[in-house]
């Protein structure tokens, strides 16, 4: 009974039905591990990582107009210093139109998200308040026609209230919401990495079942039609294996640009946006120190601990620090993976990945001590009663002077971020190309051929019965 119940044809039918649907579905979970690759990348590099930058430089840009708020400070009224007090008021300016770009660009992407929204209302709240008492310093500072590094105890008391509101409020709002959106990426990018290691097995498995059930059904027509090959159904078998194949490359591939993208470009990123924002940070405190002699103890240990957030070098106090960074830096130069500090630039170079990243980031060490022993010469010079030279070196251009080292130093942790920048924006353009619509549409096409294929190999035999 069961041997005329399972006659040749029902035999056909069955397996092709088999093989039908283990193409389908080899079909569906490829498309489904690759579909969820791309929206994993596109998650994280179109929408979170340039998030995470956004609020770093919004975090940078008010630093550096607090920077610059200060430096207007020490510059009061003296003729001397015009034109760099006309520049700082130009930068300053510059620096709130950036900050309200990136507030405007924050907002717009923290729309669905309560607490990132409630901590950007708290920076826009706060920078009003913040630009108010700037202003009302800038204004009594000028009324007083105040000799330089000497404000009014009432403008400077304003300027006291405005750096206190930065550093209390509106830079930790500013940098929750970096951590948030860094948070982001970090569990988007473990479950992206675990999706697509299981999804590897899952495109092998449903192939692997599709490859099988194929060999089974050209075996069983090898044997009953007693034919050597049949060719449809070998080429559908074909067409499976390089479906199989090819998913298997774009999930490898996915997985790696993953890897650059996230690990070895954006971890880098955010060390240096971070340093970037420290960097400025240090730079006001300079300013601050000089111009609010009451509070120069406080300035300048939040210099100390700032240019140890930089770059950290155990054991040591600020009169310290370059002759302790100096045989560490040596020590790095002579062999790169000797890595004797930490802070953001020795989390940076031990992140090195790319070409001319190791030259940047030796660029960005070599300004920063160059930025370090300038600082001691700013106090040294205070010390010994020449304020206005201080705040000439201090806020000086020239080579060799403060302001030109930190330029240096700014451009070269510019030019570090840069290359980790466009390495990100490829990985994920690599993505982004890798899984497009031509991907899926010649995915889709491959699919139909071998369905079709099937049905031509085995119709032939079964009308034979007819």
């Amino acid at each position: 009974m069961a041997r005329r119940t399972w006659t040749t044809p029902r035999l056909v039918r069955v397996l092709t039905g088999t093989c039908l649907a283990a193409l389908a579905l080899s079909g569906v979970v490829t498309a489904t591990v690759l579909g969820g690759a791309h929206d994993g990348t596109d998650a994280i590099g179109h929408k979170a990582a340039p998030q995470v930058v956004r609020s770093a430089d919004l975090y940078f840009a008010l630093n550096d107009m607090d920077a610059q708020a200060a430096n207007l400070l020490l510059y009061g009224a003296d003729p001397d210093f015009a034109k760099a007090r006309r520049e700082s008021l130009d930068t300053y300016d510059q620096r709130r139109n950036q900050a309200a770009t990136d507030l405007q660009q924050v907002a717009e992407a923290t729309a669905d998200d309560p607490a990132g929204r409630a901590a950007v209302q708290s920076v826009i709240d706060e920078l009003g308040r913040y630009q108010a008492l700037v202003a009302q310093a800038q204004l009594l500072d000028d009324q007083a026609h105040a000799a330089a590094g000497r404000p009014p105890a009432d403008a400077l008391a304003a300027y006291r209230s405005a750096t206190d509101l930065l550093r209390q409020r509106l830079l930790p709002a500013a940098d929750s919401v970096t951590a948030a959106n860094a948070g982001t990426v970090e569990r988007r990018f473990a479950a992206e990495r675990g999706d697509l290691g299981s999804g590897r097995w899952w495109i092998v498995a449903a192939g692997v079942l599709a490859l099988a059930a194929l060999a089974g059904l050209q075996r069983l027509l090898a044997v009953r039609y007693r034919r050597v090959l049949n060719a449809p159904v070998a080429a559908a078998t074909l067409l499976a294996l390089g479906g199989l194949v090819g998913g298997v490359v774009l999930v490898n591939r996915a997985a790696d640009h993953l890897v650059v993208a996230k690990h070895d470009a954006f971890d880098s990123v955010i060390a240096l946006s971070r340093a970037r924002a420290t960097a400025y940070d240090l730079n006001a405190d300079e300013s601050r120190f000089l111009s609010d002699p009451g509070r120069a103890a406080a300035y300048e240990q939040s210099y100390f601990d700032k240019t140890q957030s930089f770059a950290r070098v155990g054991g040591t106090t600020l009169a310290g620090y370059p002759a302790a960074l100096a045989p560490l830096a040596d020590h790095h130069r002579a062999d790169h993976t000797t890595i004797g500090f930490g802070g953001f630039l020795g989390d940076e170079l031990h992140n090195i990945t790319f070409a001319g990243e190791q030259d940047a980031a030796e660029r960005v060490l070599a300004a920063f001590q160059d930025y370090q022993r300038d600082d001691h010469k700013i106090r040294d010079l205070n010390a010994a009663g020449r304020l206005k030279e201080a705040i000439a070196f201090d806020t000086g251009t020239a080579a060799g002077e403060s302001n030109a080292d930190f330029a240096r130093l700014a451009a070269a942790v510019d030019d570090v971020q840069a290359i980790n920048q466009k390495a990100m924006d490829r990985a994920v353009a690599a993505t982004d190309d890798d899984l497009d619509a031509v991907t899926a549409a010649l995915g889709a096409a491959v699919l139909a051929v071998a369905l079709v294929l099937v049905v031509a190999g085995v119709r032939p035999r079964l009308r034979e019965y007819a």
